[in-house]
């Protein structure tokens, strides 16, 4: 199980990262201390961030969640899962108690501030020893989610199988030639213009969707490391990352984030880069075309490629020959393009319990081995974090809350609530309601949530 889940999540009271494979110009602990010369850099130490440090204490701990289902959650007296959410967790934002009442970090004032026609619920977790700062990356679910789809395959019929494979050679086929440009530019090897590069990226994203995903943390990385605005300094004074930055990057750059937040919409080419970050803080745009094509090249190599991997050896050209090929090449991108298949299946809805249980229920085992009752997006320690559903050893307690006019949370009725280490059903989330429309189904959870 710790051989699966470790290299899925970055502890962050070690000076080490997570391997990559060789060959890289630059090495994970290379840019793990660039990362910390950053301006915010010290918000990736555990002393220095409030969220790392109520997590790593072993105090209660505090956390808030935002629902539009209070009637639901209250009937059924349950707290559900949300595939969305760190595989699949219950998304909170942290509170900080004070004697006037509970501060929101300012992700949770963000979604206070954005989701007026919800409730606010609020939990008290008891943890009988510290956790360690380990956060979940999802970027490097390749493996998990490849290991998944071989131990389940007995459950599609052979037509989807197929389907599913042939699909995912068909996206290798599509990009490989960008693909290989990534992995020579990993490797320090150019061999084409900053502006073409863009082009290029801009254009493959539709037909790799997951480098939607690694466009998209690359860019709101650099803007939280490296970030001077006076909002910024303030939240760093507090020990919190600027989550208003992403935010503003997903929903300024594609119209439709509103709807469902899908970053696979995500990829502005050059020249909507640098307007794009020049909106949110145009001191950053200078330098922002540069740090992209630096960074995104070893974040593809390590999600794609297994560690200790050669990348000189690989070439998408060669994985695109067959499945299993594509497999020992590439596992983790394997893992990641079989995934986003599955979820175009038309039978996804009923394939969606084995498949996304069997990971959930496969992380509960290593959070509560780990004593983690609280996961967090581990990408960056930026405020997003979740409530394991299955921890059996802490106490949790969950209220309604309310929001006074200084924007402090008070508790005001008191829920019995029973987590429960299950995923809501997927036509109740947005995704199933967006991709497979049809009857309504009663989503009796607190876990929906975006994707992290």
């Amino acid at each position: 199980m710790h051989a699966d889940w470790d290299p899925v999540h970055t502890d962050y009271t070690s000076r080490t990262a997570p391997p990559g494979p060789s060959g890289l110009a630059e090495t994970t602990d290379d840019w793990l201390a660039t990362h910390h010369r950053a301006p915010n850099g010290h918000l990736l130490h555990t002393g220095a961030n409030q969220m790392l440090t109520a997590l790593t204490s072993g105090r209660p701990i505090h956390l808030m969640h935002t629902t539009p289902y209070l009637d639901a959650i209250r009937a059924t007296g349950e707290l559900l899962g949300s595939a969305g959410c760190l595989v699949g967790a219950l998304y909170c934002a942290p509170l900080t108690a004070t004697t006037q009442g509970l501060r929101p970090h300012n992700l949770g004032a963000y979604l206070l501030q954005t989701k007026p026609h919800t409730k606010t619920l609020v939990f008290e977790v008891r943890p009988e020893v510290p956790a360690p700062a380990k956060g979940l990356n999802y970027l490097r679910l390749g493996a998990v989610h490849l290991d998944t789809y071989r131990t389940h395959r007995g459950f599609l019929t052979a037509a989807e199988d197929t389907h599913l494979r042939q699909a995912a050679l068909g996206r290798l086929r599509q990009t490989a030639g960008f693909l290989d440009l990534l992995l020579a530019d990993a490797r320090g090897q150019r061999t084409t213009s900053t502006t073409a590069f863009f082009h290029q990226l801009a254009a493959t994203v539709p037909h790799m969707p997951f480098l939607g995903y690694l466009y998209f943390e690359t860019l709101s990385e650099y803007l939280l490391l490296y970030s001077t605005s006076d909002q910024t300094k303030a939240y760093a004074t507090a020990g919190e990352m600027n989550n208003h930055l992403y935010k503003q990057l997903a929903f300024t750059a594609v119209e439709t984030m509103g709807r469902l937040f899908d970053l696979a919409q995500f990829n502005p080419d050059h020249a909507q880069l640098t307007e794009l970050i020049d909106r949110i803080e145009p001191g950053l745009a200078l330098g922002v075309a540069a740090y992209v094509r630096r960074r995104l090249p070893h974040l593809f190599a390590c999600a794609a490629l297994g560690p200790g991997q050669d990348t000189a050896q690989a070439s998408f050209r060669n994985a695109a020959a067959d499945f299993d090929t594509a497999a020992d090449i590439a596992p983790y991108l394997a893992g990641q393009l079989v995934f986003r298949e599955m979820r175009t299946l038309p039978r996804y809805p009923a394939l969606f319990p084995v498949f996304e249980q069997a990971k959930a229920t496969s992380v509960y085992a290593y959070w509560n081995s780990q004593d983690i009752a609280a996961p967090f997006n581990g990408v960056l320690p930026k405020g997003e974090v979740g409530l394991n559903l299955a921890f059996p050893r802490a106490s949790c307690h969950a209220w309604v809350a309310e929001t006074c006019e200084r924007g402090l949370l008070h508790p005001t009725e008191q829920l019995n609530l029973l987590p429960v280490p299950r995923l809501a059903d997927l036509r109740g989330t947005a995704l199933g309601r967006a991709a497979f429309p049809g009857p309504n189904v009663s989503p009796a959870l607190a876990g929906a949530a975006p994707a992290t």
